[in-house]
């Protein structure tokens, strides 16, 4: 069995051979650079060690698992404009560098070549891979839309925040892991299995992000520590301390989600405060365990050996404990 080390570095290697050298440049050199940029490259190592645990062939594995990889990377330069970001892994983002435009159709041919490389899977189980992939372009685009929607609404409750996450992030951690798994031959209820540990996985992780967009390193972050702060995002922190303020906190609180004046620092710093007062760190880390554990139970039900799991095992064990 490979080490997560040694897959991410045979996806890394697969990656620098696709050829963005194309014209017109305008459209191709943003993929090429939004794609060197790097990245944890979870969720094509997660197809390929799911394929692992059934199968020795990784290759057959590699063209699906780079392009759930491109699709990925396709959302985050549109969600960039969105989110009018403008920093990604510690470079300024796609529509910053080049323009909005420029963005959007180069995602666009992202999205496309993306399923060319799914197109690419084996012959066999090519029509539900193909069927699993679509399904969660969908519920991506879906996921997003409910964050738009969030923006605009002040009654959001924690359920519909998981929700949205569990679209907009999980989702795709699963389909990477069951598209792998069905190309290693596993049966139907290991594959859902490692579907549902990537559901589990993937909300932690977000969950994870919340807390370090608050309370991370920028230095290792890649991107402005208070993000969502300045934006007002409803994160599951400031969904529980809306909740949870009373009086004099929660009138500070509205206070500072109505000031978008230039004052960006003393925003982070004061809500930062809130959120220590109001304890929803403590409530934000314990429903990431929650679903931790719950991914776990998923991965012990995959009836593989203990060490072919390993690696995945840790692999969660490491996405709970980064600090970018």
């Amino acid at each position: 069995m490979k080490t997560f080390n040694e897959i991410t570095e045979l996806v890394s290697a697969e990656i620098e051979k696709l050829d963005w050298t194309k014209q017109p440049k305008g459209l191709y050199e943003p993929i090429g650079y939004v794609l060197a940029l790097g990245g944890k490259r979870i969720r094509p190592a997660l197809t390929l060690m799911a394929c692992e645990l059934f199968s020795d062939n990784l290759q057959q594995a590699i063209a699906p698992a780079l392009g759930i990889e491109v699709f990925h990377n396709f959302t985050l330069l549109h969600d960039d404009i969105m989110d009018r970001a403008d920093i990604r892994r510690g470079r300024p983002t796609v529509h910053k560098k080049w323009n909005d435009n420029t963005a959007i159709l180069s995602g666009d041919v992202m999205q496309i070549s993306a399923y060319q490389l799914i197109a690419e899977t084996p012959v066999e189980c090519l029509k539900p891979v193909l069927d699993l992939f679509s399904k969660t372009a969908i519920e991506i685009c879906e996921g997003q839309q409910y964050d738009v929607d969030f923006e605009n609404r002040d009654d959001v409750e924690a359920d519909e925040y998981l929700e949205m996450i569990r679209l907009k992030t999980a989702v795709l951690l699963a389909c990477a892991l069951k598209t792998g798994a069905w190309i290693g031959g596993a049966d139907e209820k290991n594959a859902q299995e490692l579907y549902e540990f990537g559901i589990n996985i993937g909300l932690a992780f977000q969950l994870k992000d919340d807390l370090l967009d608050v309370y991370g390193d920028e230095a290792t972050f890649g991107k402005k520590i208070g993000g969502d702060i300045l934006c007002n995002k409803k994160t599951y922190l400031l969904i529980h301390a809306l909740k949870l303020a009373k009086a004099e906190n929660l009138a500070e609180l509205n206070g500072w989600l109505k000031k978008n004046d230039g004052q960006p620092d003393e925003k982070i710093k004061s809500v930062t405060n809130l959120y220590n007062c109001l304890g929803v760190k403590k409530i934000c880390e314990d429903k990431m365990s929650f679903f931790y554990e719950k991914a776990i139970a998923n991965l012990e039900k995959v009836g593989v050996g203990e060490n072919k799991k390993q690696e995945l095992r840790k692999l969660a064990e490491k996405l709970m404990s980064r600090n970018d």
